[in-house]
C-alpha cells in the first residue's frame, strides 16, 4: 500500500501555509497539483530540448519530435488504445469534445438525428452538442438522473426508451464532477452499440483516478485533460478509433496538418496529424507522459481504492455536520473521492471563503453543471475533491472548519 503522507511530499505547492495554516487542498476536481517530477520535466524540456517538431533535422528538433511522439505512444499505453495514431493532443477535455462536435457532426449529423446526453453533464459535454444539434437540425435527448440525494443516479431503465436508431452519438461522463457518481461506462457503450450509436466518454474526472481502458470500455471517443491528472494545464487528449478519425474532416487548418498545398486546394494528412494544426503544445505533452509514469508508479488500482476510502470517510464525517445536504450515493455504491454539499444557513461562496481562512481550499458554485443544479433545486454547492496527496486528517480539518462556519452563520 502506498505511503500517502510520503506521496504528499512530492508536491511542492502543498508545503505552503495559507492564512497562517498548513494548506489542505481539496479542489482537485477543478485542477490537480503537480509533483516535482512533472515540474522538472517541463523545465528540462525548455532548458535542453526546446525546438519545433516534425519540421527540422537538427538535433534539438529531432529530440523534441522523439519526445512528443513518445508522449503520444505513452498516452496510448495509458488508456490501452490499439494504436498511437488514435491519440490526438488538444488543449483539454473541452477542445476534445468540441473537435468531435464540430468535425464528426459536420460530416455525419443530419436533420432528424439524435444526440443523447445525460442530465449530469458538465457544460463542456453539453454546450458543444447544443451547438452541433442546432447546426444540423438534430435533436437532443437526456438520460434522466433519478433518486433522492443519497440515491442519485442515471435512470438506466430509460435507456431502452431513449436509445433508438435515431441516436447517432451518446456522450456521457464517466464520473460526475458534481455528484461523485461513477457511471457504468462499459455497459452504456455496449447498449449504445446495439442500436448503432457511437459513444463519447468525458473522462475528465476519472482519468488518473482509476484504470481507464478504452478497448474494455468499448467507446468510440474518449476525452480528458492533463491538468486534472497531475499534468500541466493546456494539454488534453482525444482518443478516437482510427477509422473514425481518418474519415473526419479537419477541425482547424494550417501548417503541420497537410500533405500538400497548392494555390486552390489542399490535402490532409491522416489522423492524428490532421487534427493538430500549427505548432503543438510539445512541452506539456512531454510532461503529461511523466505524470502518467508517476500515476502508474503509485498504481491506479491503489489510487482508486484511496479515492473510494476518502470519499466514504467524507460522506460519513459530513453527515454529522448540522444543517448539511449531501449529494451523491452513499457508502456501498460506486463513487469517487468527490463530495458536493450545501449548508442550510450559508451560501457556498461564503463556505469557501471561510474555509480558506482555515487554510482549506474548496470549490463553490454551480460547477459548470447548471441544469443538474436546477433540477435539484440548488443554485450552488460547496465541493471537496480528493487525490493522491490527501489523507483523513485533511478531511478532519475540513469538517472542523465547517462546524465553525455553521456556528457563525446560525448564530448558535
Amino acid at each position: 500500500m502506498p505511503d500517502w503522507n510520503q506521496i504528499r511530499l512530492d508536491f511542492p505547492t502543498l508545503r505552503q501555509e495559507v492564512n497562517g495554516k498548513p494548506l489542505v487542498y481539496l479542489d482537485s476536481g477543478a485542477t490537480s497539483q503537480k509533483p516535482q517530477v512533472v515540474l522538472d520535466s517541463l523545465a528540462r524540456f525548455y532548458l535542453k530540448d526546446n525546438a519545433n517538431v516534425h519540421r527540422g533535422i537538427h538535433a534539438l528538433s529531432m529530440r523534441a519530435t522523439d519526445a512528443f511522439e513518445g508522449a503520444r505512444a505513452r498516452t496510448a499505453r495509458f488508456i490501452n488504445a490499439a494504436d498511437s495514431a488514435e491519440i490526438v493532443f488538444t488543449r483539454g477535455t473541452t477542445e476534445s469534445v468540441n473537435l468531435v462536435a464540430s468535425s464528426w457532426c459536420s460530416a455525419n449529423l443530419r436533420k432528424g438525428d439524435v444526440v443523447l446526453l445525460t442530465e449530469m453533464e458538465h457544460h463542456s459535454n453539453l454546450v458543444p452538442w447544443q451547438q452541433a444539434a442546432a447546426r444540423a437540425g438534430a435533436t437532443l435527448r437526456y438520460v434522466p438522473v433519478v433518486g433522492a440525494d443519497a440515491e442519485l443516479g442515471l435512470d438506466l431503465e430509460a435507456l431502452d426508451r431513449l436509445l433508438t436508431p435515431e441516436v447517432k452519438l451518446f456522450a456521457f461522463t464517466h464520473s460526475s464532477n458534481t455528484l461523485g457518481i461513477i457511471n457504468p461506462a462499459a455497459e452504456l457503450c455496449a447498449r449504445a452499440r446495439k442500436v448503432g450509436s457511437l459513444t463519447l466518454i468525458d473522462a475528465a474526472q476519472s482519468i488518473g483516478h482509476l484504470p481507464v481502458d478504452v478497448q474494455a470500455l468499448g467507446c468510440d471517443f474518449l476525452a480528458f485533460s492533463g491538468h486534472k491528472m497531475l499534468g500541466p494545464t493546456g494539454i488534453g487528449v482525444l482518443y478516437g478509433r482510427k477509422a473514425l478519425l481518418d474519415a473526419m474532416p479537419p477541425y482547424q487548418t494550417g501548417g503541420g496538418m497537410i500533405s500538400s498545398v497548392d494555390f486552390f486546394e489542399s490535402r490532409w494528412k491522416p489522423s492524428p496529424e490532421r487534427f493538430e494544426a500549427g505548432t503543438p503544445n510539445v512541452a506539456d505533452a512531454v510532461s503529461l507522459a511523466v505524470a502518467m509514469d508517476y500515476l502508474d508508479g503509485i498504481g491506479r488500482e491503489a489510487i482508486e481504492a484511496h479515492d473510494r476510502e476518502l470519499g466514504a470517510y467524507m460522506m460519513e464525517s459530513l453527515a454529522d455536520v448540522s444543517g448539511i445536504r449531501i449529494l451523491g450515493p452513499r457508502a456501498g455504491m460506486p463513487r469517487s473521492g468527490l463530495v458536493s454539499f450545501a449548508l442550510a444557513d450559508a451560501h457556498a461562496h461564503d463556505v469557501v471563503t471561510f474555509a480558506d481562512q482555515d487554510g482549506i481550499a474548496l470549490r463553490g458554485g454551480h460547477h459548470c453543471n447548471q441544469p443538474m443544479m436546477r433540477k435539484l433545486g440548488l443554485a450552488s454547492t460547496s465541493r471537496a475533491s480528493c487525490y493522491v496527496y490527501n489523507t483523513r486528517e485533511d478531511i478532519d480539518r475540513m469538517v472542523a472548519s465547517l462546524r465553525r462556519i455553521v456556528k457563525f452563520f446560525s448564530g448558535a
